[in-house]
């Protein structure tokens, strides 16, 4: 399938909440960290008609091609930047696109991504094992699954998968090596757990969110990233973030719960000394989740989660 083929038939997740939590009105300027296929920004440039701007970052040079080719009718009203998100608040003000009406990530991988078999990020499709957002990075999923040693491939896949069986699959890898395809990985991964039940996730699953996790610097990425969006802000402005697993959901939890609160001195202190004051308020006290009929249109929705906060008046602060 084309990219362009594929671009037209991509859906956002969480297309209609998105952008009720960015508040988005017309005119004002708003940052998409994880542009994609443009999705979500298409939406937000429609919604801020005639004059609202956006600038859309992504890693990934195929991505903002799709983005570009999406978004042509509103030319001159986008800004493309190829880049990594941990450096948004950077980007914007080397391009004067500073303060901003609101900034979203849309975490994970993009369809274009997971379909395209070269990239490596599935392990229901025959390839490479490489799993880099950038084609510019130099670590790939292959570098760390050959060179690393039985124990850091466990620890590996038990902090960034979460997979309980990280021990017994860090074994197999050893075993199995040189490992150069995703279906030799998801295979050897499968013969250390054992055959799945009906219903369950497939024994590769952590272990591919486990490298992806890796070979990207995910996490380390969003405590950036995070920190950098909240200084972009204005007073009345929306920072917006979907994630899709516990591991990155945690992270923007806290951030934004700290960010909402008066004192973050460690639990018993007498008297506060940090001297820290609440920035944001929750818009949404917990998380929004996919309707089931997007589920049921979108499997791949399933496990998004959205989280919503805003930047409190000059006053407030």
């Amino acid at each position: 399938m084309s990219v362009a083929v594929m671009t037209r038939q991509h859906v956002p997740v969480l297309l209609r909440e998105v952008v009720e939590a960015l508040a988005v009105r017309p005119g004002g300027r708003r940052v998409d960290c994880t542009l994609g296929a443009g999705g979500h920004a298409q939406a937000v440039l429609e919604a801020s008609s005639p004059d609202g701007e956006l600038l859309g970052i992504d890693l990934d040079p195929e991505a903002l091609s799709a983005a570009r080719e999406r978004l042509a009718r509103f030319a001159g009203r986008v800004t493309f930047v190829e880049g990594d998100f941990s450096r948004v608040g950077d980007i914007c003000r080397e391009r004067g696109f500073a303060p901003v009406d609101g900034v979203l990530f849309d975490l994970g991988l993009s369809s274009l991504q997971l379909e395209d078999e070269s990239r490596g990020f599935s392990f229901q499709r025959e390839g490479p094992l490489d799993m880099r957002f950038s084609p510019r990075q130099e670590l790939t999923a292959a570098d760390i699954v050959n060179t690393y040693s039985e124990a850091e491939l466990a620890d590996l896949l038990w902090e960034f998968g979460e997979e309980r069986a990280s021990r017994r699959i860090a074994r197999r890898l050893i075993e199995e090596r040189p490992l150069e395809t995703t279906t030799q990985l998801a295979k050897a991964a499968e013969q250390a757990v054992g055959r799945r039940a009906r219903g369950v996730i497939h024994p590769a699953t952590r272990t591919f969110q486990a490298l992806r996790i890796a070979v990207n610097q995910e996490l380390t990425r969003l405590e950036i990233a995070l920190i950098q969006a909240h200084g972009l802000l204005g007073f009345g402005s929306r920072l917006v973030v979907i994630s899709y697993h516990s591991l990155e959901d945690r992270i923007v939890k806290h951030f934004l719960q700290r960010e909402a609160r008066d004192c973050v001195c460690p639990p018993g202190t007498p008297v506060c000394v940090c001297g820290h004051r609440a920035t944001l308020r929750l818009v949404a006290r917990g998380v929004i989740k996919p309707s089931a009929a997007e589920v049921a249109a979108h499997p791949r929705a399933r496990s998004a989660r959205l989280r919503v906060a805003e930047r409190m008046p000059a006053a407030a602060v």
